[in-house]
């Protein structure tokens, strides 16, 4: 029995039962009393567990005045690829934060999860030394606009905004209906019913210029139509109006793309020749262009023909940029 079975075994024990004798616990984890006795150590010292010997009942338990709630559960460096992502963003974020009106809570706060992610076999400092978290093409958000559309978006009142839309070059002035704030790929994305479109719609926040509360009332949209009009295509730049992209990949390049999630509706097959026919819902192609972009001749598309076609034009207009380069 592996050391963190052990663990757990221990916590199960002693929260199923009043007391238990040291023999029921050898028996039960089939360890010698030595090695017992390092592991009750440990979950007392390094994790702070309550656990106490009562001579009375000559076994051991829980102290009874430490609460439930206060009891510590296991976490250790057998966390999760998805814990150890939270727990060290989670660091980081609050390690990066300027000192601010937050700082009496938040510096607690990041010294527990220290202590948290510090509770396994490795100390923290080593374990932020070898795993680290590198966030990518992170746009800058001005703190004042996040601010003002946190405020809106939680008082239920609507913003005026000046937006400067990427994709045309254009730059409006809206009043919108915050919903919810999406942190994806790095960066935050608002989730809004613009007034001026009379349609729901996403706005990229690091691309808002100007932002401020009005005195209107934000109008609310349900979840689920939000989920159904923003969340079922490709990525954030999706919709209610879906397509399904066809994709085949190498056989050399399957071995990676075979391991990803690029929506929770996807579709994959490994094929007799070994390349990877992987299908993706999407709404709107440009996110969707660009992720298909990057692996070169690694991946064809099969359908639909519009998404072929605007690869293709992408990737001869690549060419292009190096056509007639070093001749002469």
């Amino acid at each position: 029995m592996e050391r963190l079975e052990r663990f757990y075994k221990i916590d199960r024990m002693l929260r199923d039962r009043r007391a238990v004798t040291r023999a029921e616990f050898e028996a039960a984890l089939e360890v010698s009393r030595a090695t017992f006795k390092r592991d009750l150590e440990y979950m007392r010292d390094r994790m702070e567990y309550p656990i106490v010997w009562d001579r009375d009942s000559n076994a051991y338990r829980f102290d009874d005045k430490v609460a439930d709630r206060e009891r510590y559960q296991l976490p250790g460096l057998w966390f999760s690829p998805e814990e150890i992502l939270a727990l060290l963003t989670l660091e980081h974020m609050l390690q990066e934060l300027q000192p601010g009106v937050l700082a009496a809570v938040t510096e607690p706060l990041r010294q527990r999860i220290r202590k948290l992610l510090g509770t396994g076999d490795h100390s923290v400092d080593e374990i932020t030394r070898r795993i680290r978290i590198l966030p990518m093409a992170s746009r800058t958000v001005p703190p004042d606009h996040f601010q003002v559309l946190t405020t809106a978006l939680l008082q239920r009142k609507r913003v005026a905004l000046r937006y400067a839309g990427r994709a045309r070059g254009d730059v409006t002035e809206r009043e919108v209906s915050p919903q919810r704030l999406i942190r994806y790929r790095d960066n935050w994305y608002l989730d809004a019913w613009c007034h001026l479109r009379q349609a729901l719609r996403v706005f990229a926040v690091d691309a808002i210029e100007r932002a401020a509360v009005t005195e209107g009332e934000a109008r609310d949209v349900r979840d689920d139509t939000l989920d159904r009009v923003l969340a079922t295509g490709y990525g954030i730049f999706s919709g209610h109006q879906t397509k399904t992209a066809v994709l085949q990949f190498s056989a050399h390049r399957a071995r990676w793309v075979s391991k990803e999630t690029w929506h929770p509706e996807q579709r994959g097959s490994l094929q007799l020749d070994g390349t990877w026919l992987l299908e993706v819902p999407y709404a709107d192609s440009p996110e969707l262009v660009m992720d298909i972009l990057k692996y070169g001749a690694d991946v064809k598309v099969l359908a639909p023909e519009e998404l072929r076609t605007a690869v293709a034009q992408e990737l001869r207009r690549a060419a292009e940029g190096y056509e007639g380069e070093g001749q002469g």
